[in-house]
């Protein structure tokens, strides 16, 4: 009982003076040494907790299914994993869809296309996607391409099941900002801002390119761990944190424009404030349950 009231006043103490991932990361490796991991665990500690950033490349990976929940068989999934994407490549170099000037994320989005049986002659890989941006982000977390294709091919087919819920989580986004911030809300409406704003677009790639990776990391841990639904709080956040410019304009272009020039610093700030908002309103933090849409 000694040994856990110590550990208990340890822990405080660690939270009071911010070093609260030290018992974090104690628990994080715990939840790892399992030959055969807990998905639901790792999901939970995801929404609870910061997930340190030595860990969340091994995180993710697991959480989006590139690798499986048993260990013992990481080295072999690894394999294979590298052997589909060379031998994606080398069917989409055979049939000259990509080149040496074929950008990265072109590069990965047709892969992704050939994969899922979408690609066709007449197929665009400059195409508005949101598959794109959340590739050049996952760029700056991942060095290796394998994992950067992986990665972003399990991220968005995640993603992508929540497709149909987007109305709904924008209509809740609105509707929460006009609780928080009546006069904001109501600008944002005479203006014709709020029925113009590209709200689908940036849910459809997570605020891939909108927010800094430090920041995206964050909320993307959240996603990660099943809770698209955080997004609704950056929406309110990301507004109510800029509404000194927000209440000076006239149109949906000046708006956007203010919004995608946010600093890193605030970014971050964003990006805790969101987190803070999605734990105050879920009295009991389990990953959501949306219902998928068929695929």
């Amino acid at each position: 009982e000694m040994a856990l009231d110590e550990r208990n006043f340890r822990s405080a103490y660690y939270e009071k003076v911010g070093f609260r991932s030290v018992e974090e990361k104690k628990t994080l490796d715990m939840l790892l040494k399992d030959k055969s991991l807990d998905m639901g665990k790792l999901k939970q500690f995801c929404l609870r907790f910061s997930v340190p950033p030595t860990h969340r490349k091994l995180l993710w990976k697991l959480l989006l299914g590139v690798l499986p929940m048993y260990v013992e068989c990481h080295t072999f999934v690894i394999k294979q994993r590298q052997q589909e994407y060379e031998d994606l490549l080398r069917a989409l170099e055979i049939m000259r869809v990509v080149d040496a000037n074929t950008s990265k994320p072109q590069l990965f989005l047709a892969m992704w296309l050939l994969q899922s049986g979408r690609l066709h002659f007449e197929s665009n890989l400059k195409m508005e996607s949101s598959f794109i941006p959340i590739t050049q982000s996952l760029m700056q977390f991942f060095d290796d391409n394998v994992d950067i294709y992986w990665v972003s091919k399990c991220f968005y087919d995640n993603i992508s099941k929540f497709e149909g819920d987007i109305p709904k989580l924008i209509e809740s986004a609105w509707s929460l900002l006009e609780k928080e911030d009546f006069a904001l809300y109501e600008q944002l409406y005479s203006a014709q801002i709020i029925n113009n704003f590209p709200l689908r677009q940036w849910f459809s790639c997570c605020f891939a390119g909108i927010l800094n990776e430090n920041a995206l990391g964050k909320i993307w841990d959240k996603i990660c761990g099943g809770s698209y639904k955080i997004l609704v709080f950056v929406v309110v956040v990301l507004f109510t944190n800029q509404r000194h410019k927000l209440m000076k304009v006239q149109n949906v272009e000046k708006a956007v424009e203010c919004l995608s020039q946010i600093s890193e610093e605030t970014s971050e700030i964003i990006a805790n404030k969101s987190i803070e908002m999605l734990q105050q309103h879920t009295q009991h933090i389990v990953y959501d349950k949306l219902k998928p849409t068929s695929t």
